[in-house]
Parts: structure tokens; sequence; C-alpha cells
């Protein structure tokens, strides 16, 4: 067997095989590169310069059709709100910390305090949280 056919079967399964340890799908196509020029020099006898340039093309060919049909495929998640905490809050009820004094007040839920926004309201009041923005909970009277 050609020197060459071991060196591009070994890279192509190399970069596969890295894939799994460092998993981003890039290295992935790579590999397919890789295996493609292992292929084509099945077929055809190519100069080593000519194997560079067509694992080269083969690279961004590859990459190309990842880019188009597979990237950003991919559905929700399971848990979509999972790192927007003040959107998870949003729909329940809570009662008010400090009075809403001037559009301002304040909610302490579990162990976080969240300023809490919407008409005065004493504290102690229920309310049902409407719409979330960073720290800050838009509210509305429950009662």
């Amino acid at each position: 067997m050609r020197t060459e056919l071991i060196v591009w079967a070994g890279l192509a399964l190399l970069l596969i095989a890295a894939e799994t340890l460092a998993p981003g799908v890039f290295l992935l196509w790579l590999g397919f590169a890789a295996a493609a020029v292992f292929l084509l020099l099945l077929v055809l006898d190519l100069a080593p310069v000519w194997q560079a340039i067509a694992f080269v093309l083969l690279s961004f060919a590859f990459i190309g059709v990842y880019v188009k049909f597979f990237r950003g495929k991919e559905g929700p998640g399971e848990q979509p709100l999972l790192n927007r905490r003040g959107e998870q809050l949003v729909g329940q009820v809570f009662h008010l910390e400090s009075a809403i004094v001037d559009g301002r007040g304040r909610l302490k839920i579990g162990d976080a305090f969240w300023t809490a926004e919407g008409p005065d309201l004493p504290a102690g009041t229920r309310v049902k949280v409407v719409s979330a923005n960073n720290m800050s909970l838009q509210v509305r009277d429950v009662d």
C-alpha cells in the first residue's frame, strides 16, 4: 500500500476521533475531507501538492455543506428558559416584600431580591409577574 494512502486514512481517522475529544462538529468535516482525498487517491495518482489542494478545497466544500444544511437546525432545548430566570417567573404569584412606591418596590423570591415595577401597592400584596427585564419584574395586583 502506498504511503500517501496510509497518511490520508490515518489523518481521516485521527480528525474524526478528535471530534469526540473536542466536540464542535468542525473536525468531523475535516475528517470527511481527508477520507475523500484517500478515496480520490485510490482512483487517481496525485502529486502531494495536488493532494493538499484537494484536501483544502474538499474541506471548504464539506464545511459549506455543514453550514448550509446542518448548522442551526437543532430545535429548542428541553428547557429554553434555563438561564433566563426572570422569564421563568412570568405568570407566578408572589407577595410584595416592600411596597411599590412611585412605580418601584421589591419582591423576595427564594433567596434573591427582585425589583418590582407596577402600580403603587402596599407591602404584602399578592402580585402576579407579567413580564421580566433583567432583574426587574413588571407586576400587577392579583386581588
